[in-house]
């Protein structure tokens, strides 16, 4: 039987009392009515809390906006309706104001007041609503973030927005960085699991035998050093979700015993004979090319087939650069507000620098850099610390080569460092339309080196040197200066 909403009438008239009473009592409601301010108060300070308060505005001792003020003190989410004899927009105003949901003028017939408790109704369910925002806003931590602006990004989301209510496997690539954990959280949220837990276990951090007692669990005396039992994560994610981060580095007998658990939802602890019931939802991740890890027999065929019912690629940073600028302000804020400093302003030059580097640790890498750049508050050592790494991918040394003489390999690292640093100088002179002085400043070198430079790679021509013909010409001499160094001597004898 469904339980009565109940209704509190405050009115010192009787026959309002009355009158309310009854119509309230034939529409299902429980009712009762009291004759002053001061009672209402007194009775809901005490934890009393009726479904709906019909308060009169004009009566003895305490008023009804008075009373409409202090019980909005003892609780705002009170349902109140005012009622009054006049219609005066300023004491309309005030109630409404003061925490009120509507206002009826005396006499009024039956539908106004079925509309003002259905208009109480649907306040109510839209604060209802509110709260369960607030909560699942309060649930998004900072690890958890997702922002999309690129077509990728927005593709995945609404990917993700589709498949999260299908209570099925889900299989998430891409490289170490990107957010695949992200991507796992947000599913749960959006999916129909997001009110029970959400496990994460990294299969990479521990090694076989650990990982199974942690993902099992174990009975006591199953092995030295298990004094008590514990649950596995399986059963902590019951009617949840369990997100297996690097899948692929899980040893081949756990992989089975996984995959067992996804057929029939049981298995069993370690050093047990029972079996354990789950209902738990897996999403798994990995870095790793799946094919090729299927190909050497490192993951097997029959286990990816069965968490591969739906799958997400998400690409590198490098694909989708157009998100950088609002990754990097996203990052400013969280940072600037969790280490309790102003945001500071990046330059042009380093926003440019940071739009065209490629990170390879992806939105792992790029958050560390800004917390750096909040912390130090340097812009030029940031910009001069993006202009480094660049340059360093571009010196790597070349492992596809032949094994060469050590003086050619030497040569070749030399060439692409010149080569790289007359790009990185170059770059800084048109960004600052050929100031000589604040291209110096940008790359953190003293203006005579930067002049130094500038000869050496051909670039004191000025702006006509900044041409691909010249670029290659020097790219040429380099190549001629490293051939040079790296052949060997000829004597000619007479």
């Amino acid at each position: 039987m469904a339980k009565k909403e109940k209704v509190l009438v405050v009115d010192d008239e009787p026959s309002i009392r009355k009158y309310l009473q009854t119509l309230l009592e034939v529409e299902g409601f429980a009712v009762e009515t009291i004759s002053s301010g001061k009672e209402a108060l007194q009775q809901i300070g005490s934890g009393e809390r009726p479904d709906f308060v019909i308060l009169d505005v004009l009566m003895p001792e305490i008023d009804g906006i008075e009373t409409l003020r202090q019980l909005m003190q003892i609780d705002r989410s009170l349902n109140v309706i005012m009622l009054s004899c006049s219609n005066e927009v300023n004491t309309v105003v005030e109630a409404i104001r003061i925490g009120a949901l509507d206002y009826l003028t005396k006499p009024f017939e039956k539908p106004e007041l079925e509309a003002a408790l259905l208009k109480c109704r649907q306040k109510q369910e839209l604060r209802a609503e509110n709260e369960s925002l607030k909560e699942y806003c309060e649930a998004l931590t900072e690890d958890i973030s997702f922002l999309a602006a690129s077509p990728q990004m927005i593709k995945i989301r609404q990917q993700i927005l589709q498949i999260a209510p299908v209570d099925v496997p889900i299989f998430i690539s891409g490289e170490s960085g990107v957010g695949k954990e992200v991507v796992a959280r947000m599913i749960h949220l959006r999916s129909t699991r997001r009110q029970q837990p959400f496990v994460k276990v990294n299969c990479a951090a521990l090694p076989g035998e650990l990982l199974e007692s942690e993902l099992f669990g174990y009975e006591q005396g199953a092995f030295t050093g298990a004094v008590r039992a514990k649950p596995g994560k399986f059963e902590l994610a019951n009617r949840g979700t369990i997100f297996l981060d690097e899948i692929a580095e899980m040893a081949p007998h756990l992989q089975a015993k996984l995959l067992h658990v996804l057929q029939d939802g049981q298995y069993s602890r370690l050093g047990a004979r029972a079996v354990v019931n789950v209902d738990v939802r897996v999403i798994a991740a990995t870095n790793v090319d799946v094919k090729e890890a299927m190909h050497t027999g490192k993951f097997r065929e029959d286990l990816y087939y069965r968490l591969n019912v739906l799958s997400l690629h998400i690409p590198p940073l490098r694909e989708r650069t157009s998100e950088i600028p609002l990754l990097f302000r996203h990052f400013l804020v969280k940072y600037s507000e969790k280490y309790q400093k102003q945001p500071p302003e990046p330059s042009q030059h380093l926003m440019e620098a940071a739009v065209r580097y490629s990170w390879p640790g992806n939105l792992r890498e790029l958050e560390n850099f800004i917390k750096r750049y909040v912390i130090l508050e340097d812009d030029e050592g940031s910009l001069r610390e993006l202009l480094e790494m660049a340059s360093q991918q571009h010196v790597a040394p070349n492992e596809a080569a032949p094994a060469a003489k050590e003086q050619g390999l030497k040569a070749l690292v030399r060439s692409l460092k010149d080569e790289a640093e007359m790009e990185a100088i170059a770059n800084a002179l048109d960004r600052t339309n050929w100031c000589r002085k604040d291209a110096a400043r940008m790359l953190g070198i003293s203006y005579k080196a930067l002049l130094y430079k500038m000869r050496q790679f051909n670039l004191d021509a000025g702006r006509g040197a900044r041409s691909a013909a010249a670029r290659a010409a020097a790219r040429e001499a380099a190549a001629k200066e490293t051939e040079s160094q790296a052949a060997p001597a000829v004597v000619r004898t007479p």
